[in-house]
């Protein structure tokens, strides 16, 4: 038995975890025409051997145009299903680790460069852009070229790419999957006042504002199976006076939870060009903690959150039921057979690595069993 809560099992949904360590999704920018590459393997294959409960695959653009940049993973036809699958087959070869996937789309944030040549708009006429949707034609920076306002006809197209992803997930054998309404993309466009300024039914007030977000989450539950994990990643604030808030943060968790939803993936930011976040660790941790009040299924608390004391005073408060790693366990790609050593606790780990342990480490490792 765990002495811990955060190396103590959680089921989320159905699919029982052994730890309280996620592995966040994070986007590698090194697809080819949405197709998965070697960097994939290699990336994805050594975090899957890092003994965290379940590894997220990076944002996975549903249709072509929601791709962020041009060296997003897709999920939209059958070359990306195939390299996917390739990549998947890699890392079940030497890994039992539960493989879940978010399903995005970037909304008026697509058509980026990679960040390390800028992260800049690329203009619709030029090599590697294209024409981007929004709710509305407003941009993401004034000096952006200013987004499609998506008809119902979009919207519906859009809806139905989700949902195709979603099966196409299910083919490769993928645990679980994760919705994308955080970080100021296409679903997050729809929930803030600031980008979304329809006079229809999809805008307004906050019940119009959620409405196409929950359409997509409905399209997705009814063709995901119910005997896998569908949870949802939101931003808990705009950090922008006049934008989403964590009062508007409970009341969509408390509505994606009355349609299905396992759990609950609390981030923040990513919509106002010029927010002005206060960033700390633990600096999100107050919108995780107002999500987890207000509803019955897990909650992820993710954000600067770095010292394995910190994480396990985070379960132990009640604030959130599993912590997310992202840059800091690309940092670290051991954090969690660091964080068993510390607290001597068990963690997976391959047979290959086992003599690795440094003598008098307390963490005892449980050898993989593929």
């Amino acid at each position: 038995m765990a002495s811990t809560t955060l190396f103590s099992p959680l089921k989320v949904g159905p699919l029982e975890l052994k730890n309280r360590i996620v592995i966040a999704p994070m986007c590698q920018y090194s697809a080819k025409d949405g197709q998965m590459t070697d960097w994939h393997l290699i990336h994805l294959g050594h975090l899957a051997l890092s003994g965290a409960a379940v590894l997220t695959i990076e944002a996975t653009a549903v249709t072509r145009d929601g791709r962020i940049t041009y060296g997003d993973v897709g999920l939209y036809t059958d070359d990306c299903e195939k390299a996917m699958k390739r990549v998947l087959n890699g890392i079940r070869t030497w890994s039992s680790m539960p493989i879940a996937i978010q399903l995005a789309h970037a909304g008026r944030k697509a058509s980026s460069e990679v960040p390390w040549k800028g992260g800049h708009q690329i203009a619709p006429d030029s090599a590697n852009g294209w024409m981007t949707v929004a709710p509305s034609a407003v941009p993401f920076r004034e000096a952006y070229d200013a987004p499609l306002a998506l008809d119902k006809a979009g919207m519906n197209r859009i809806r139905d790419a989700f949902a195709d992803a979603a099966k196409r997930a299910d083919r490769l054998g993928i645990d679980a999957v994760q919705i994308h309404a955080a970080h100021g993309y296409l679903l997050h466009e729809f929930l803030s006042p600031l980008s979304n300024q329809r006079t229809d039914a999809y805008g307004g007030s906050l019940e119009n504002r959620m409405r196409f977000p929950l359409e997509v989450f409905d399209a997705v539950r009814a063709v995901w199976p119910k005997t896998k994990p569908l949870t949802v990643r939101v931003s808990g604030t705009d950090w922008r006076e006049g934008g989403w808030d964590a009062e508007s943060t409970v009341a969509f968790a408390r509505a994606l939870e009355a349609r299905g939803a396992d759990a609950i993936h609390v981030s923040s930011g990513g919509l106002a060009s010029d927010a002005r976040m206060s960033i700390g660790p633990g600096y999100q941790l107050p919108f995780a903690r107002a999500v987890k009040q207000a509803v019955n299924i897990p909650v992820v608390a993710v954000g600067m959150i770095t010292e394995f004391e910190q994480a396990e005073e985070i379960l132990k408060a009640g604030d959130a039921d599993l912590i997310a790693l992202a840059r800091g366990i690309l940092y670290d790609p051991r954090w969690p057979w660091h964080a068993a050593a510390h607290f001597g606790e068990t963690v997976d780990a391959p047979p290959q690595y086992l003599m690795s342990k440094p003598h008098g480490a307390n963490a005892l490792f449980s050898p993989l069993t593929k």
